[in-house]
C-alpha cells in the first residue's frame, strides 16, 4: 500500500512576562503525496531512459546515413558503384519525403541537395519532440519537482 506524507502547520508560542523564556514552537511536514513503489519507478524511469537511448541512436543512423548521401553527391561519386549505390538506396526512403523542397544546386558533377539538409533538420526536431514528450510522463518524486522548480 503507498505511503501517505500530509502536511500540517501547527505554530504555538508561549509568553510569560520575561521575553527570554518565550517559546515558539513549528511543525511543518510535506503535502500530501502518493509514494508508488520505489521499484516500480525505477522500473519505468529505467525504461523511459531506454527509450531516449533508442531515438537519439534512430537519428544517429539517419543522420549518418544522410550525410553520406549529401557528401556523396557533393563529391560527385559514381552512383553506380557498390558503396555509394548501397548509400543512396538506403538513404532515399529519408530524403524522399523532403525532395522537390528546394532546388538542386548542380556544378559540373557536384549536387547539393538542399532538401537532404532540411530532412536533417526535420529529423532531429522530430526526435528531440519525442524525447520531451517522453519526460512529460516520466514519474518524478518531491525532490525532482523542487530542484526543477527552483532551477527555472
Amino acid at each position: 500500500m503507498p505511503e501517505q506524507i500530509t502536511q500540517s502547520r501547527e505554530e504555538t508560542t508561549i509568553a510569560s512576562p520575561a521575553p527570554e523564556q518565550t517559546f515558539r514552537r513549528t511543525f511543518t511536514s510535506g503535502p500530501t503525496v502518493n509514494e508508488g513503489s520505489p521499484q516500480k519507478e525505477y522500473q519505468t524511469k529505467k525504461a523511459i531512459f531506454r527509450t531516449y537511448q533508442v531515438v537519439w541512436y534512430a537519428l544517429g543512423i539517419v543522420e549518418v546515413l544522410l550525410t553520406f548521401r549529401i557528401l556523396l553527391k557533393l563529391l560527385g561519386a559514381n552512383a553506380q558503384s557498390g558503396f555509394t549505390s548501397f548509400i543512396y538506396g538506403i538513404s532515399n526512403p529519408f530524403a524522399l519525403p523532403f525532395s522537390g523542397i528546394l532546388a538542386t544546386t548542380k556544378s559540373a558533377d557536384m549536387v547539393i541537395e538542399w532538401s537532404t539538409l532540411i530532412a536533417m533538420a526535420v529529423y532531429a526536431i522530430i526526435a528531440y519532440g519525442i524525447v520531451a514528450l517522453f519526460q512529460l510522463v516520466k514519474p518524478t518524486n518531491q525532490e525532482e519537482v523542487e530542484q526543477s522548480v527552483d532551477n527555472q
